[in-house]
């Protein structure tokens, strides 16, 4: 059952990410995405990642989306400047997905057919009590340069809008 609901949920994720590429309307791609986040987000919950699944939400689905939502209709895009597209630009989009697809061929060819599910699978990788140790112990000058990168972008925002004011 829990792997029906798996692929069901990776449907959701794929269709709406193809949604996403295709669909013209800049509004409904955006959302469309943000479908797409918390499919993932479901997927994570299912391969007992919870913590990652909930950050997912919080980040991606809550706060990453809705400042693209309010950036995109800040810009108010209109259909008129959707024909201006080139060739060419359409032509890289194509053969970039072909390679893609390339690549995931080579992927799946290369998987093993004999996996049986639930055999040697540690249930203790996705929680926050191991994920808070190996952050804090093994990788804390990274994680305290990230924070500082992300406190240096907040402050350069905060910068390029109050010169507008």
């Amino acid at each position: 059952m829990e792997q029906v609901l798996f692929f069901f949920v990776a449907a959701v994720a794929v269709i709406s990410a193809a949604s996403f590429v295709f669909n013209r309307n800049p509004i409904y791609s955006i959302l469309s995405l943000i479908v797409t986040m918390f499919s993932i987000a479901g997927m994570y919950v299912l391969l007992n990642a919870q913590f990652l699944g909930i950050v997912q939400v919080i980040v991606y689905a809550g706060a990453i989306m809705v400042l693209f939502l309010y950036i995109l209709m800040m810009l108010n895009l209109n259909k008129a400047d959707e024909g201006k597209k080139q060739n060419a630009l359409k032509f890289i989009g194509v053969f970039a997905g072909g390679i893609l697809l390339v690549g995931m061929l080579g992927a799946f060819r290369g998987v093993k057919q004999n996996i049986i599910a639930g055999e040697g699978i540690d249930y203790s990788v996705g929680l926050t009590k191991n994920l808070g140790r190996l952050l804090f112990n093994e990788y804390v000058l990274p994680f305290e340069l990230a924070s500082i990168l992300i406190l240096a972008g907040i402050v350069g925002a905060v910068l390029i809008g109050k010169r507008d004011l």
